[in-house]
């Protein structure tokens, strides 16, 4: 495991997609959306077509795809278009993240792209095993963001790396996560060898001595370029 730029700070953002019709309440990308107006009505998802030749010509990046929308939302002839242009730059390593893996019926057959599923409560658990049957890939993640609750026991034999966060954003209830449940995950996924990646809101909570900003090796060479 290496750490560069504290992990997640050298992963960079690509969203082919912009919206999601899920409406967490925690949603910080609809937030970004309000904000900054990139699409009229957040809920209803679109396509940015003209946006994958900026994967074309260039040097090799780790991309999170779905930061403005979710996997599950996309059409399939969204997803065919863009996970060509994912094969078209096998430079690139992307991330696609859903919170709805029981919609994602579909075989990922790049070596460059990285399924998600994201978890928040001990209810969400289920989603693991749901993304690896529902949609066979070569690498798997887990977004624990915003964590809620203690997750207890994970299914992690397929998984290759791990992200856990905190709830971010104006709310005044917002959950502040406990050190053991993080701390549960990490055991877990050192069991594994996974590595896992801390949002720095984390390094308070669990010390610095216990903070991680592990990444996989694949994403090493892109992100320290």
């Amino acid at each position: 495991m290496s750490k560069l730029r504290r992990g997640l700070n050298g992963i960079r953002t690509f969203n082919p997609v912009v919206g999601c019709d899920i409406g967490c309440s925690y949603c910080y990308a609809r937030r970004f959306n309000k904000r900054y107006k990139i699409v009229p009505k957040f809920h209803e998802p679109t396509f940015m077509e003209y946006r994958l030749h900026q994967l074309y010509g260039r040097r090799g990046h780790v991309y999170f795809a779905t930061s403005m929308s979710d996997l599950s939302g996309w059409k399939p002839e969204w997803r065919q278009k863009v996970f060509k242009a994912f094969r078209d730059n096998p430079q690139h390593i992307f991330l696609v993240l859903t919170k709805r893996p029981g919609r994602c019926w579909y075989k990922i057959e790049e070596d460059n792209v990285w399924m998600g599923v994201t978890l928040t409560t001990i209810d969400d658990v289920e989603r693991i095993d749901m993304m690896t049957w529902n949609t066979p890939a070569k690498h798997y993640w887990l977004c624990i963001e915003p964590i809620f609750e203690d997750l207890g026991t994970l299914n992690l034999e397929k998984i290759d790396w791990i992200v856990i966060g905190a709830e971010t954003g104006p709310a005044k209830d917002k959950v502040v996560p406990e050190k053991r449940w993080i701390m549960n995950i990490v055991k877990q996924a050192d069991e594994y060898g996974i590595p896992v990646s801390m949002k720095d809101s984390l390094e308070e909570i669990v010390g610095k001595e216990n903070f991680r900003s592990d990444l996989p090796k694949s994403f090493v060479k892109l992100i320290a370029d």
